[in-house]
């Protein structure tokens, strides 16, 4: 029993067929379909049938790929110890997160490590809708903060780090502002909604919570769209931590409208599984996981 038959069997399961696994691994289909048959024969019993199109688990062959998954992802972690152990300091590390969220406690986070790693140059970015997203599967960010839609789960992985809520606003003079009860969506096509383009490409360029039929205003960031808000030209949803002085103060009321209640989002601390991690970024990983900023620079052998 061999990794690389290990591989092709997790390469088959995750794509489906022999041949979009040969390409997923890039080798022949032939070669994949004979590490397969070479682990059967030395198992003694078959791992896949290939009665239909798509090849599927037996009984026997469920069960052993579960234990080659926890397997592989052992291996995963081993390599990235290994690669950290091997690696110096990072030049320059990259963050993208989302816009939404609060940047004080990655801020903190990050405040820290400068001042424990000096030499590593810190790269953060705020982008909107599937922008940390696009960012981390691009190879461009090593790290996101972010919700976990659109995220390819077996991809990457992930650790909680908050909650946001979008809340929709509007300023205390907006006509519908004025009207008691549950607004409908009919109603509020009458009013502009302001809503925040993506940063992400046309791949994750979605707007979410856009009602359909209806005015639309868009602009580049929530700051924008605030404004437009306040200033009574339309209505939308905002993060929570953006409006609070304004909800205070009453500049800003609280919209309730059919269909869009207020949104509440867990946000990760998201990093591929496929890119080992330096000595900073470990360090990173390791405060949030363990929730203990880090106290010094670890020592080398």
């Amino acid at each position: 029993m061999t990794l690389d038959q290990l591989i092709a069997l997790d390469a088959i399961v995750a794509t489906g067929t022999f041949r979009a696994a040969a390409d997923r691994l890039n080798k022949a289909q032939s070669a994949v379909s004979h590490q397969i048959r070479k682990l059967e024969d030395e198992l003694g019993f078959t791992l896949l049938s290939r009665d239909a199109y798509r090849p599927s688990l037996t009984s026997e062959g469920e069960v052993f790929y579960r234990e080659t998954a926890r397997v592989l992802e052992q291996v995963r972690s081993l390599k990235s110890v290994a690669a950290g152990l091997r690696s110096e300091q990072e030049a320059m590390i990259s963050i993208a997160i989302t816009s939404t969220m609060a940047l004080e406690p990655v801020l903190d986070l990050l405040g820290t490590i400068k001042q424990i790693y000096p030499a590593t140059n810190i790269h953060v970015a705020s982008e909107m809708m599937g922008g940390p997203l696009a960012r981390l599967m691009a190879g461009d960010a090593d790290m996101i903060f972010a919700g976990l839609q659109d995220v390819p789960i077996d991809e990457v992985e992930t650790l909680p780090f908050g909650a946001i809520t979008i809340r929709p606003v509007a300023s205390a003079g907006f006509e519908a502002a004025q009207k008691p009860g549950v607004l409908s969506r009919l109603e509020m096509q009458r009013y502009t909604q302001v809503v925040v383009s993506g940063t992400g490409g046309k791949d994750f360029d979605q707007s979410r919570d856009v009602l359909s039929g209806g005015q639309r205003w868009t602009v580049s960031d929530f700051e924008a769209k605030k404004s437009i808000i306040k200033a009574g030209l339309g209505w939308g949803g905002m993060p929570e931590h953006l409006i609070q002085d304004d909800l205070a103060s009453g500049a800003l009321v609280p919209l309730r409208v059919d269909g869009f209640p207020p949104r509440h989002t867990e946000i990760f601390a998201i990093r591929r599984r496929d890119k080992h991690m330096g000595k900073v970024m470990t360090a990173i990983w390791t405060s949030i996981e363990t929730g203990e900023m880090p106290m010094d620079a670890p020592q080398s052998t």
